[in-house]
C-alpha cells in the first residue's frame, strides 16, 4: 500500500469533519463529493447554495451528504463575530468591522474549526498562502511552545536506501523567510511530529542542514544550526537529531559516519531541516524535479488545531489527500 493510500484509509478509520471555504472553486467541488462518497471525511462547502449549486452541475459534482453553509446566513454569524473582535479588540478591531472581516469564508472557516464545529480547513486553491494563513494565526495561533508555523513536505523517492525506506520529510519549504535558532529546533521537533503521525516514519531521526558538517566551516549561518541543534537536544530530549551537517553526511552513511562517528543520524537521517526558506523551497524542488520524487505539502506545522494551505496550482487529487492529511492531523 503506498503511503497515500496508507494516509486515506487512517483518515477513514477516525473520520473529521473539515470546512472548505473555497466553496465555489470548481476541484474544491468536485473534491467535497470524492472525500464524501470515499468516506474520508465530512465535508462543509461555505458559499452561497445557488452559486455552489451552479458550480456542482458545471463539474458533474453530486453534493449529496455536503454540508454547504453561507456564512452570512450561518446562526453562527453573529456569534463568530462577536467572538472575533473580543479576540482582537486590542489590536484595533471593532465590532463593524469583525462583521466584515466574519463574511470573508476564510474567517469564517477558521472560527468554525476554533468553536470545534468542524476539525480542521482545507483552503488555497484560489487564495495566497498568506491569506490562509492570516486567520488562522489571529483565531487559532499557535501551538503551546511552538512561536512559528513551518511547512513541511513529505518526499517519497523510488529510492528505498533513502531516508526511511524512501520516504522523507523536508521544513521548513513554504512559510517563514529566515528561521532564528529557536524556530528552527521547534521547526526540527513539528516535523519529527509530522514524520511520525502523517508520514509513518516510525523512529524520525532529524538532520539540522548547512554547507559545513561539523565545524568544516565557520559562518554565522553555521553557528545558527549548531545553536539549533542544541536548543532541540535540551528542549526535546528524547528526539533523535544531529548537526550541523552537509545534505551527503546526513544521507550518505559512509559520509556521515566518517564526519560524525557514532551519530545515530549522520547517513541515515529520514527529516531534513534547511537552514532558509530559500534552501528548503530550492531543495525540495530540486529533488522532486530532478530526481523525480512525489511531494506531499506543503504541510502547515506549528498551528493549534490543523490548517492546511494548497498551491493554487493543484489538482482535484491534491484537494482530496490534503483532507486526509488534515484528518490525520486532527
Amino acid at each position: 500500500m503506498d503511503l497515500i493510500t496508507t494516509i486515506r484509509e487512517k483518515a477513514k478509520a477516525d473520520k473529521k469533519h473539515i470546512v472548505l471555504p473555497e466553496g465555489t472553486e470548481k476541484r474544491t467541488v468536485k473534491a467535497a463529493e470524492l472525500i464524501v462518497k470515499e468516506k474520508i471525511a465530512d465535508i462543509t462547502l461555505l458559499g452561497d447554495p445557488d452559486a455552489i449549486g451552479k458550480i456542482a452541475a458545471e463539474v458533474g459534482a453530486d453534493l449529496a451528504g455536503v454540508d454547504i453553509v453561507d456564512p452570512v446566513k450561518s446562526p453562527d454569524f453573529q456569534a463568530y463575530a462577536d467572538a472575533y473582535f473580543k479576540m482582537r479588540e486590542s489590536k484595533g478591531m471593532t465590532a463593524d468591522k469583525a462583521v466584515v472581516t466574519m463574511k470573508d469564508p476564510l474567517f469564517f472557516g477558521v472560527m468554525m474549526v476554533y468553536s470545534g464545529k468542524c476539525h480542521g480547513m482545507v483552503a488555497g486553491a484560489e487564495n495566497a498562502t498568506g491569506n490562509v494563513l492570516r486567520p488562522a494565526l489571529q483565531i487559532l495561533k499557535t501551538k503551546p511552545g511552538i512561536s512559528s508555523v513551518t511547512g513541511s513536505f513529505i518526499m517519497i523517492s523510488d529510492n528505498t536506501q533513502l531516508g526511511d525506506k524512501g520516504v522523507s520529510v523536508f521544513a521548513d519549504c513554504a512559510v517563514t523567510p529566515v528561521m532564528t535558532a529557536e524556530q528552527m529546533a521547534e521547526c526540527a521537533y513539528c516535523s519529527a511530529l509530522t514524520a511520525k503521525e502523517i508520514a509513518g516514519i516510525a523512529e524520525p531521526k532529524v538532520a539540522m542542514l548547512s554547507f559545513s558538517t561539523k565545524g568544516s566551516a565557520s559562518h554565522e549561518t553555521v553557528d545558527k544550526v549548531i545553536e539549533a541543534t542544541k536548543i532541540a537536544q535540551e528542549r526535546y530530549p528524547d528526539l533523535l537529531i544531529d548537526g550541523e551537517l552537509q545534505m551527503d553526511a546526513a544521507t550518505v552513511e559512509s559520509v556521515g559516519q566518517s564526519k560524525s562517528p557514532g551519530s545515530r543520524v549522520a547517513g541515515r537521517a529520514n527529516v531534513f531541516i534547511f537552514p532558509s526558506l530559500e534552501s528548503g523551497n530550492i531543495g525540495y524542488k530540486a529533488v522532486q524535479r530532478f530526481g523525480g520524487v512525489e511531494a506531499i505539502g506543503p504541510i502547515l506545522q506549528g498551528i493549534a488545531k490543523p490548517v492546511n494551505d494548497l498551491s493554487r496550482g493543484c489538482s482535484i487529487e491534491d484537494v482530496v489527500n490534503t483532507v486526509a492529511v488534515v484528518c490525520c492531523q486532527a
